[in-house]
């Protein structure tokens, strides 16, 4: 076991040159690789670039874009030396802990790529393995990453969080509370960063441009796949244009000469969750469905093959976030503690009969939330999963050849669902 944890702790070191050119006709962009000078316990100084990458037997390096003025389609880049999570700098790791791998960062970057289309008010996102488990927007700083965390408090535990207002100290309370890998934040005020720092694996970074990142949203970049034979995929980076109930489409459709409209209007609440919750699904691995409501992810469904498949399991984490979260308010401890301190003849089966009933109940809160599809759906089973769930609304891309069953299934649903189409599809691979 003692090998098995230094396996974790060891950093790699890695081969890859300082500079990178990458060529695109007689444009090219110049990129140099970042390393951090990081002064250790005894005061002695490494120079050190990624801990590693995805596992500690890969070798990994971050490139920061120095110089070049790329002009390909839409594509743009934040200018060369203003970087966010290229453009770290040692003094923005206002504790290093052990310092950023790759999953540390690109966590930073998916979270940074949901908080941009969420800078309205204060936002938290938390994410595990590049996908949000937990999202909110709050009155304050603090209740959002409340929300966020309560969402999913399994996934969190040992999450990055992406704030989007700077630290303060309440928020930085409620944080301490948690076992989190990174947060980061535009800031830090006063008196937060000596309660994060109890922590003393915690890595703590400043990205000063989260303040600007709206102005952002708009901007593509070159997203590069590289192949197992050496090739590469390039595309341009997607943009999120589902900004304002504008952007979306009516839910309807024509077959066999018949024409099938959703009867019921969303309400103003159903059309913020559906901004809200298309902005969280930007960054969720698809085939994915996830449902949201009054700011705030449900249960999120990621990854899967299919899309009635993804709307279940989206259910059954629902289910299971909503008893944790009410064995923990109720008796101070994880629903998995819980049943083996029942097993253990610690407590009685009824406490867990107590939650089981109230999570059955309520439904784990689905009634009412919105149900966002990267996707459209091809058959109406995976609406209907959301239905038989009580939600109020849907959103999802349209464009199935049996669009008119999902708008039935809408029609159908006492009290009627509203839906919409948003004409776009989501797919992040």
């Amino acid at each position: 076991m003692a090998n098995l944890k230094k396996m974790y702790s060891t950093i790699l070191g890695d081969h890859f040159p300082m500079d990178m050119t990458i060529s695109f006709g007689d444009q090219s962009l110049v990129y140099r690789k970042k390393t951090w000078k990081i002064v250790q316990e005894d005061g002695v100084v490494d120079e050190r670039g990624v801990r590693y990458g995805e596992n500690p037997d890969q070798e990994a390096a971050l490139y920061e874009l120095v110089n070049g003025n790329l002009v390909l389609g839409d594509c743009r880049f934040i200018e060369p030396g203003h970087g966010l999570v290229s453009g770290i700098n040692v003094e923005d790791m206002l504790q290093v802990g052990k310092h950023p791998g790759k999953i540390n960062l690109t966590d930073l970057d998916n979270g940074l790529n949901i908080i941009k289309y969420l800078m309205d008010r204060p936002a938290a996102v938390i994410l595990k393995h590049n996908n949000p488990c937990g999202a909110a927007y709050g009155a304050t700083l603090a209740e959002a990453y409340d929300r966020a965390n309560r969402a999913d408090r399994i996934a969190a535990f040992g999450g990055a969080i992406i704030l989007n207002r700077p630290c303060d100290k309440s928020t930085a309370k409620a944080l301490s509370n948690n076992y989190l890998e990174v947060v980061c934040a535009p800031d830090f005020e006063d008196g937060s960063l000596e309660i994060l720092q109890a922590r003393k694996n915690l890595r703590v970074i400043r990205i000063s441009r989260i303040d600007r990142l709206a102005e952002f949203e708009k901007f593509r970049f070159v997203d590069f796949k590289s192949l197992i034979d050496g090739g590469i995929i390039v595309q341009q980076s997607a943009v999120n244009s589902i900004r304002s109930v504008a952007d979306m489409k009516p839910a309807e459709s024509t077959s066999k000469e018949t024409v099938y409209r959703v009867e019921r209007e969303p309400t103003q609440r159903e059309i913020d969750d559906m901004l809200f919750g298309w902005a969280v699904e930007h960054g969720v691995t698809s085939n994915s469905v996830i449902y949201v409501k009054d700011g705030c992810t449900v249960g999120i469904g990621t990854g899967e093959q299919d899309r009635v498949g993804v709307a279940e399991i989206a259910v059954h984490k629902a289910y299971i976030k909503y008893a944790d979260i009410l064995c923990f308010d109720r008796f101070g401890l994880p629903y998995a503690d819980l049943v083996l301190e029942i097993e253990q003849g610690k407590r009685n089966r009824k406490d867990q009969e107590e939650i089981d009933a109230k999570t059955a109940e309520d439904r784990a809160g689905l009634p009412g939330s919105v149900m966002i599809s990267d996707a459209f759906f091809p058959y109406r089973d995976g609406a209907d999963v959301g239905i038989r769930q009580g939600v109020s609304a849907i959103l999802q891309a349209g464009g199935s050849m049996r669009d008119f069953e999902t708008i039935q299934a809408c029609n159908e649903a006492s009290p009627q669902v509203a839906m919409k189409f948003t004409g776009q599809r989501s797919f992040k691979h």
